[in-house]
């Protein structure tokens, strides 16, 4: 599971101590959670050598991506289409929401209609997402440790991603939220 917009290395340190497999760091994109090249790499230094670092991002630019690939990061998750080279260098992850065919070019794909603002996924989207990709399927969009449990039992993903469900305000984690995501996401099963 990832813990998505951190936005401070203390943050960064907490997540991974929390027992998550990945942060995410926003990049090139209007959210609130946004950090700089500087920043992002502050972050990522802090994080121990066994979490996976990602860059998220919104961006149209293959610059920004060039940019970003130079974080060396361990994935790349964007929202747009975005033609990208092909080898891709990292592992990339596309967000699709609903309307949206699934991509060809991804390893693995994030199901989230609300784009980090905390809207409640599609359950029913979601679901064929999961029954219909090649490829793995990350659920977001208004997760918390209140409904974590539930959304991976109903909807079967391969991982779950977070940020507002686990903040006291935008990019600010809670750690006894992260937590608690944390346990109780590794601890869910299939009905």
């Amino acid at each position: 599971m990832k813990i998505c917009g951190i936005t401070s290395p203390g943050d960064a340190v907490m997540a991974d101590q929390a027992g998550a497999d990945a942060i995410g760091v926003v990049m090139y994109s209007d959210s609130p959670r946004s950090v700089d090249i500087e920043t992002a790499e502050e972050i990522f230094s802090a994080a121990g050598p066994y979490i996976a670092r990602v860059c998220v991002s919104h961006t149209r630019s293959l610059g920004d991506i060039e940019a970003m690939l130079d974080l060396n990061p361990d994935v790349i998750q964007i929202s747009s289409s975005l033609a990208l080279p092909h080898p891709f260098p990292v592992r990339l992850i596309r967000v699709v929401a609903g309307g949206r065919a699934l991509p060809i070019d991804a390893d693995a794909v994030l199901v989230d209609g609300s784009a980090g603002k905390g809207m409640v996924y599609d359950e029913e989207y979601a679901s064929r997402v999961v029954r219909e990709s090649r490829v793995p399927v990350i659920l977001a969009g208004g997760l918390n440790p209140g409904n974590v449990a539930l959304a991976v039992r109903r909807v079967r993903p391969y991982g779950v991603d977070v940020a507002t469900g686990v903040e006291d305000a935008p990019g600010v984690k809670n750690e006894r939220k992260v937590r608690e995501f944390v346990r109780i996401a590794k601890g869910a099963v299939y009905d």
